[in-house]
């Protein structure tokens, strides 16, 4: 027997809907935190400083959506449950969590040190783990809710300097499928994102050098890196009842990298 379900674009609101975006100040936060107000989330962004997210608050609002604005370090477990714990107050409920906060210091291996080991596994991982954990038991109570993870393609594909930020993203993927399969009778849904390169100021030291941005046109069958509009449409899918019977799964959004090369390529005429 099947129960009524939201048809065509309906599938994609999130009308009456809290969501909770961390990271919502960097570039691909940004955009993303107006595509869900635009679908018709209640909004509580969170960044380092708040003053990294007062604007676009203030822009959602005018534009006749709802958001809050939250500072936290979340390279501290306390920090995390305390986040978790004001969003839900002050957004009145919690139905979606979408990890996107993340740093990177790219350096070679040799070169890493455990203080930029540390500092990246506590924002990259950690931070996913203990938000997810602090949600779990509010989203259980009101019989469900929505994990949507911003993991990356270097997760299952790495490259030089990014040892350690490329490790804890493979972690983030399989903490989705891991909360997923634990959480699946409490209602909730878990599932990740995995972009390549997003041309983003973040990503601005690989992009925006000569050799490098020719190396990218040339890997990517695309042509072009990522730009940040191009990951929302997978967001939200995840987000809403459009993938209401997905969940432990990562899209990879990679230009077509993944597809296999053209062994044709660099032969000449």
């Amino acid at each position: 027997m099947t129960t009524s379900k939201p048809q065509g674009v309906e599938m994609f609101s999130l009308a009456g809907k809290s969501v909770l975006l961390t990271g919502a100040g960097g570039a691909i936060g940004g955009v993303l935190a107006r595509s869900l107000a635009a679908c018709g989330a209640t909004l509580g962004l969170q960044d380092l400083e708040e003053s990294k997210v007062t604007g676009l608050a203030t822009e959602i609002r005018a534009n006749g959506g709802s958001a809050s604005t939250f500072a936290a370090d979340l390279s501290g477990t306390d920090a995390c449950t305390t986040l978790v714990a004001e969003a839900h107050a002050a957004m009145g409920g919690l139905n979606v969590l979408i990890n996107c906060a993340g740093i990177n210091r790219r350096k070679p291996i040799d070169d890493v040190t455990p203080d930029d080991f540390d500092a990246i596994v506590a924002v990259n991982m950690r931070a996913v783990f203990f938000l997810s954990q602090a949600v779990h038991p509010i989203m259980k109570a009101q019989g469900g809710g929505t994990i949507v993870n911003i993991s990356s393609l270097s997760a299952r594909y790495s490259f030089n300097t990014i040892s350690v930020y490329a490790a804890t993203k493979a972690a983030v993927t399989s903490m989705t499928r891991s909360f997923a399969r634990e959480w699946v009778a409490d209602g909730i849904r878990v599932n990740c994102i995995e972009p390549a390169v997003v041309q983003t100021e973040f990503t601005a030291p690989l992009w925006d050098d000569p050799k490098r941005s020719v190396w990218f046109k040339e890997f990517t069958p695309m042509g072009r890196l990522a730009q940040p509009h191009e990951l929302v449409g997978a967001v939200i899918y995840l987000a809403s009842e459009a993938s209401s019977y997905v969940t432990g799964q990562s899209i990879t959004i990679e230009g077509g990298i993944l597809s296999g090369a053209d062994w044709d390529s660099n032969q000449g005429d």
